[in-house]
């Protein structure tokens, strides 16, 4: 892989919150990046003026319509994002994380390894297109693979479809999730989508019991759809 410039922590970590927070070429609020980050919104601000100032600039910023990614905005936080996401997955394989741990500790981590480090981790890896939590990594041209994933939000009653993510949500969360058997690469069958309290009623395969989740939960889990038999 190419290298980069190098970019301070600070700088990591809001292209990722707007990378998060924006499809390509969309703007988001200071407002909502502050919030994602945890930090005060005039402290976005005079971030997001700086990293438009950078050469070449990673932002684009109008004081009315919001901030979004340039293509080397877009770049950089694409490769934070792969270190990420590699470190969660050596965590879980390699070193026995579990899955719902990892989040933190890459988090640390991803500023500190090397280009080189990275590289050997993804080949040690396998060259993997998928961190532990379901969530596409970058290759080393920072291409992400092709998938077509629904929310379980999204699934109409009689379907079925199989857990390919988890988005990060706290460990109690995760932990009530996997008790009910919603984990990685279980299969679902929606019974009902109840709208006035906006629950999802499913059944895991290999588990009889039907479990009601509210819609924050339910819109956490990513699935592919199965073909109807």
């Amino acid at each position: 892989m190419a290298s980069s410039p190098s970019y301070t922590e600070a700088v990591q970590d809001y292209l990722k919150a707007i990378y998060s927070l924006t499809n390509s070429g969309d703007f988001t609020t200071t407002k909502r990046v502050a919030e994602r980050l945890n930090v005060a919104a005039p402290s976005v601000t005079n971030m997001v003026q700086r990293m438009a100032a950078f050469h070449p600039p990673l932002v684009e910023y109008h004081k009315h319509k919001g901030v979004a990614l340039t293509d080397a905005g877009r770049a950089e936080a694409l490769r934070t994002i792969r270190r990420h996401r590699l470190i969660e997955l050596f965590l879980v394989r390699i070193l026995g994380y579990g899955w719902e741990e990892v989040h933190a500790e890459a988090e640390r981590l991803e500023h500190a390894i090397s280009s080189n480090f990275e590289d050997r981790l993804a080949a040690l890896l396998g060259e993997p297109d998928f961190d532990p939590h379901g969530d596409p990594i970058p290759d080393r041209n920072l291409d992400l693979p092709a998938e077509k994933l629904v929310t379980l939000t999204q699934m109409g009653a009689g379907s079925r479809g199989v857990v390919r993510r988890i988005n990060h949500a706290e460990a109690g969360l995760v932990r009530y999730l996997e008790e009910h058997g919603v984990s990685m690469n279980a299969e679902i069958e929606v019974l009902e989508q109840v709208a006035w309290d906006r629950t999802v009623h499913i059944r895991v395969a290999g588990i009889s019991q039907e479990h009601v989740l509210g819609e924050a939960a339910a819109s956490l889990i990513w699935l592919e759809i199965s073909p109807r038999a």
